[in-house]
């Protein structure tokens, strides 16, 4: 598709990329994961350090309010307001003297606090009782405070904006009777400018600052806009004029009240520039670091491998050369030495094959000559049957012609005739025992039974005659009266046909039954003689044509002086495999 990439598409182009890719994510990866932990790390210092502010801003601002409540406590503890409010509650009414003179007691106490700005003194029954006028308590306050001020039992009670002045906070607090086992014996309620709560450290920073009471109403605050939006989203964080503000916020125990910041992130993660710029500059140089490295360690790599390529690429002009450079890398040198090693290993085999054609073209000269000699055989056994049939030796004349074509069936050799049909080897195998009864005369007798429907059945050539021979020369041979040898082809267990070859000759014992038995399997031959060769070799060539994984393709049945059964199975419709003359021949 791109031709002219081909000449880039190299070892060390591809290990150079592969090194600089990796190390270029390697890089990334890491800068981004130091760039989050860094910004987070930052954002977690900045919320510690503006949370500790928070503390310290309401500790300001509880210590504000233990000022007010200390002075209301000394205000409603005050011995002259105390006899007024436990005569009333004995049943005696606070004349005007005495309420006239609640005023210099308590105006007397509003100069220690500049953020008190009055005192309001009511009766247990909720009439005022100082400032001199006939309001009640109820109608200055929602009876809910008043029921909050009593279950509080002498504690200051926040109410937020004075309903009158919204530039004023009020605050109410039972007034216990001290020599009535603190029983109720009033209300004092205390005005409070809106300027005493004020954060100092708001007119410091850019920071958003606001102060909320119990109920979530702005105490104090810098933030001009709506203080609810703040609070409907959930979240460490809140957009006010399309900038993210860190929000963080503390609780007092003392009060209840809530103090909120809102920090502009962009000023907490200033910082993280600077570090975002000094690792931009850390990859640049790492990467080109890196670069350099990954040059120099694939030209390490690839040049000994290119001057191999070079080596053997001299050797398509003749013979190979070995490469005689030797490199600094363990692996480069087990790589030339092995080179060096098939070189050594590929001249000497080309030597060897060079021979081996020579001595593959004299042998095939000796082969056409030594094809003479069969047929020299066959004719001269055909003039031979001729001769003894025209002076009237029949008999004679028919072993002879018998012997040529046993001779015939034997020695020619065709991969396609390599298969024979049962009949073809009866035929043989008949044709064999008439030229043993020339040997035997009488002593031998032999039959076969062969049904018509197997005639046609295919089997490897020449498996049955060996068989028949064995039994012949070892078993009627060795014994001294008449020997009988029987071919039987019978059905055996499902598609399978049985070909059973027995004798009535010497048989054998149990320990030379074993040892043939273990020839079998080995595909040697270790009796003393040739009287197993014959087994063995046939063993061998069912194991190969029918692709037998068993150790035995014949079983034997012998036993001394009554006589050898042998016999196997071969597949009713051949389904076979090409076997190699060296794969029979081994």
């Amino acid at each position: 598709m791109f031709p002219k990439l081909k000449h880039w598409n190299t070892l060390r182009n591809q290990i150079l990329i592969v090194f600089v890719s990796v190390m270029a994510l390697v890089l990334l990866i890491a800068s981004v994961i130091t760039y989050n932990e860094v910004s987070t790390l930052l954002k977690e210092n900045a919320e510690k350090q503006i949370q500790q502010t928070a503390v310290q801003a309401s500790g300001r601002m509880d210590v504000l309010f233990e000022q007010v409540s200390k002075l209301a406590s000394q205000v409603a503890n005050h011995a002259k307001v105390q006899e007024i409010l436990l005569n009333h509650v004995n049943g005696i009414e606070p004349s005007f003297r005495e309420r006239q003179s609640l005023m210099h007691v308590v105006n007397s106490y509003v100069p220690f606090s500049d953020g008190i700005d009055s005192f309001e003194l009511y009766l247990s029954d909720e009439r005022r009782l100082f400032p001199l006028n006939e309001a009640d308590l109820s109608s200055r306050l929602d009876p809910r405070w008043i029921q909050k001020a009593d279950e509080a039992k002498g504690r200051m009670i926040w109410i937020s904006k004075d309903p009158n002045d919204p530039n004023f906070y009020l605050a109410i607090k039972q007034v216990t009777l001290l020599d009535r086992w603190f029983s109720q014996g009033g209300y004092l309620v205390v005005r409070i400018k809106d300027t005493y709560f004020q954060f100092n450290e708001a007119s410091q920073t850019s920071d958003y600052m606001i102060l909320l009471d119990g109920d979530v109403h702005p105490i104090s605050s810098n933030f001009e806009g709506d203080v609810s939006l703040i609070f409907s989203t959930s979240g460490r964080s809140v957009t006010i004029n399309e900038s993210e503000h860190l929000l963080v916020e503390h609780v007092s125990k003392l009060t209840g009240w809530k103090t909120v910041i809102l920090t502009p992130i962009s000023s907490v993660t200033k910082d993280v520039t600077a570090l975002r710029t000094a690792l931009i500059v850390a990859c640049i140089i790492g990467f080109f670091v890196f670069l350099i490295f990954s040059y120099s360690i694939s030209t390490a790599i690839t040049k000994p491998i290119q001057k191999l390529t070079k080596t053997l690429k001299y050797g398509t002009l003749g013979a190979l050369h070995p490469n005689p450079e030797i490199s600094s890398t363990k692996e480069i040198n087990e790589l030339n030495e092995t080179y060096n090693n098939m070189v050594e290993t590929m001249n000497h085999l080309i030597q060897v094959v060079y021979e081996k054609e020579i001595l593959s073209s004299r042998a095939e000269l000796k082969a056409l000559q030594a094809q003479i000699n069969p047929h020299f055989l066959f004719n001269t056994l055909d003039v031979l049957y001729w001769s003894l049939d025209e002076k009237g030796e029949e008999e004679l004349s028919e072993y002879v012609l018998d012997m040529a074509d046993l001779f015939r069936y034997t020695i020619q050799y065709d991969k396609q005739e390599d298969w024979v049909l049962v009949k073809e080897e009866i035929d043989h195998v008949e044709r064999y025992m008439k030229i043993m009864k020339i040997r035997f005369e009488d002593r031998l007798t032999w039959k076969i039974t062969v049904p018509a429907e197997f005639e046609s059945v295919e089997l490897p050539k020449l498996v049955i005659q060996p068989l028949v021979e064995n039994a012949i020369l070892h078993g009627i041979g060795n014994q001294v009266g008449q020997g009988h040898v029987e071919v039987i082809i019978k059905r055996g267990k499902g598609d399978f046909i049985q070909v059973i070859v027995k004798d009535n000759g010497a048989g054998m014992g149990q320990r030379t039954l074993e040892s043939l038995y273990q020839s079998l399997k080995t595909d040697t031959m270790k009796l003393s003689g040739k009287s197993g060769m014959a087994l063995v070799n046939v063993n061998k060539r069912l194991k190969l044509y029918y692709q037998i994984k068993q150790s035995y393709a014949l079983m034997i049945e012998s036993e001394k002086g009554k006589g050898t059964e042998v016999y196997f199975e071969i597949p009713w419709r051949r389904q076979r495999d090409e076997v190699s003359e060296s794969d029979i021949s081994r």
